[in-house]
């Protein structure tokens, strides 16, 4: 039974994210419906990871398994005809080999975090960045977030809901850096916690802001207490961009 593997570009704003859910359309009952189309087959996709509603992706990873054997290029044109009009892409298709696991062969994933700083609205960016109304210190905001660089125990930035069995991460990179009025916050790990990424934005914002020192980041993060955690991040701006393998 061949194994597929895509990489997938999507627009998470009209999703409930990227699991199947009962309340609302996702990326994964999307992509399933249009391989039904394609070979007739009800299977379930894996993806690399579980984006939240309105998370949007560059480069998420998802495989599955058919009975049948296509061509790559049969894949990935078939399930863009079908996913129409989703704003969902298939942007690459392989077979891959029995053992490859979209989630658990990863060994880093890459995201970024997208912010327009200033008074006017976007227009052409809507629901694709976090609207901040006022200028932010991005070289105070790169300064503090170096102290969550590391091996830690995340739980002050861990969502409630986390099912992951530990809150120890290793956070491999978090780069803040700014062009014009708009700042990209970059994080890079083998594997993040719920509403991770969001959280440590959420807190950088306050940093950025002068409410907060990078100290009192530090602080945050040393309390291991969820309630010291600044406001979470809107999904908006966040972006999957890369798996690595």
């Amino acid at each position: 039974m061949p194994r597929y593997r895509l990489v997938i570009e999507y627009d998470g704003a009209p999703f409930v994210g990227w699991q199947r859910q009962e309340n609302g359309p996702s990326v994964q009952a999307a992509l399933e419906e249009a391989i039904f189309q394609l070979s007739g087959e009800r299977i379930t996709v894996t993806g690399a990871g579980r984006t939240d509603a309105g998370v949007h992706a560059l480069g998420q990873v998802a495989h599955f398994d058919l009975s049948k054997i296509f061509s790559s290029d049969k894949v990935r044109d078939a399930l863009n005809h079908h996913l129409k009009p989703a704003p969902v892409s298939v942007l690459d298709a392989d077979q891959a080999t029995g053992d490859f696991h979209a989630r658990f062969s990863a060994t880093r994933r890459s995201y970024l975090y997208r912010m327009l700083c200033r008074r006017s609205p976007p227009a052409l960016e809507r629901g694709r960045a976090w609207h901040v109304m006022r200028e932010l210190d991005a070289a105070a905001m790169h300064e503090a977030a170096q102290c969550l660089v590391g091996k830690h125990d995340f739980t002050t930035f861990r969502a409630a809901e986390c099912q992951a069995l530990s809150p120890m991460k290793t956070l491999d990179v978090l780069t803040v850096r700014r062009d014009g009025d708009r700042i990209s916050i970059d994080a890079v790990a083998r594997s993040f916690l719920h509403n991770q990424v969001r959280s440590m934005v959420g807190s950088l914002k306050l940093v950025g802001e002068g409410k907060w020192t990078p100290d009192d980041l530090k602080a945050a993060l040393e309390t291991k207490d969820r309630s010291r955690c600044g406001p979470v991040a809107p999904p908006d701006g966040l972006y999957l961009v890369r798996v690595d393998y």
